[in-house]
């Protein structure tokens, strides 16, 4: 795994059967997709891959059989964070045995924590892990903004990187600069419009969600932007923000971006979209939305 992490990681959702075992057909149609569509990383175990709602067995299986079909072609980074210390360990563990290459680590969530408290969990933690870790600031579902003070202490135990989902590029271009002098620390962007600023700024790429269903326009996105092409890149941004005026406008949750993600990709006939509760799929209404708005963008040539 070269440092810094770059270009755009997938936060892999997590297929799955009506009955709620893993979906493998689909997760290898699913990985297939992606790296052919050139991402340069899948994100396992994240917020789309509905990770707090899994078993333990069926995130390793998921694991097991992400690695496998990835083989090696690109990197692997598996969420751990959990409400349990020792859930954490066995999924890293587990994650170093079968091939990945990195974890993720959010604040625990349900209790809300301290700074000096998740610089104690991290203390604790860090040296037990068997593969290098990426911090993931995701405030809106851990009660918790990292701050710069604790990301920095994470650096120090050995953090290759953070990926912010605060929705906040104020705060992300302290991140930036704040390491830029750090050239192996990864910056990397949860909120994918955010995107081309990010790389400008000093960023590194995203872990967009929409990269799930079409990587190649955020592959594009990120090499146009590499390359400055101004006008690409106001192109490819105009696509970007027009699945939040669909796929991610379609029911009135916020839990709207997961499902109309796994809605998408079924309606491709790459996935099921069978979810764990307490989310649920969408409603034949919703799927009908979602259906036409890929058929959208299948005209405008996105998927090619």
């Amino acid at each position: 795994m070269n440092l810094p992490l770059r270009g755009i990681i997938p936060p892999m959702i997590t297929p799955l059967n009506k009955n709620g075992s893993l979906d493998i057909k689909g997760l290898e149609k699913l990985i297939d997709h992606l790296i052919g569509g050139g991402v340069h990383g899948v994100f396992l175990l994240g917020t789309n891959g509905e990770a707090p709602s899994l078993t333990y067995e069926l995130r390793k299986e998921l694991v097991s059989n992400a690695c496998e079909f990835i083989a090696g072609r690109v990197p692997v980074l598996v969420g751990i964070t959990d409400t349990s210390f020792e859930g954490s360990l066995e999924i890293a563990n587990h994650a170093k045995e079968v091939g990945a290459d990195a974890v993720v680590i959010a604040p625990p969530y349900y209790f809300p924590i301290a700074q000096a408290e998740m610089i104690d969990y991290l203390e604790s933690l860090v040296p037990k892990l068997p593969l290098p870790f990426l911090m993931y600031n995701m405030p809106s579902c851990t009660k918790m903004q990292l701050s710069l003070e604790t990301i920095k202490r994470a650096k120090k135990l050995g953090c290759i990187g953070v990926k912010d989902s605060s929705g906040d590029m104020n705060y992300l271009n302290m991140i930036i600069k704040e390491f830029k002098d750090s050239p192996d620390f990864s910056i990397i962007v949860g909120t994918e419009s955010f995107l081309p600023e990010t790389i400008a700024n000093g960023g590194h790429g995203a872990i967009a969600g929409g990269a799930n269903f079409f990587p190649r326009l955020f592959v594009d996105l990120y090499e146009a932007t590499l390359k400055n092409d101004k006008d690409s890149i106001d192109k490819l941004l105009d696509k970007v923000l027009k699945i939040y005026d669909t796929i991610y406008n379609v029911g009135q949750y916020t839990s709207r971006y997961t499902k109309g993600t796994k809605c998408a990709l079924s309606v491709m006939g790459i996935c099921n979209d069978f979810m764990k509760l307490p989310l649920k799929r969408f409603d034949e209404e919703e799927r009908k939305k979602i259906e036409g708005y890929v058929k959208e963008f299948e005209l405008s040539n996105v998927l090619n």
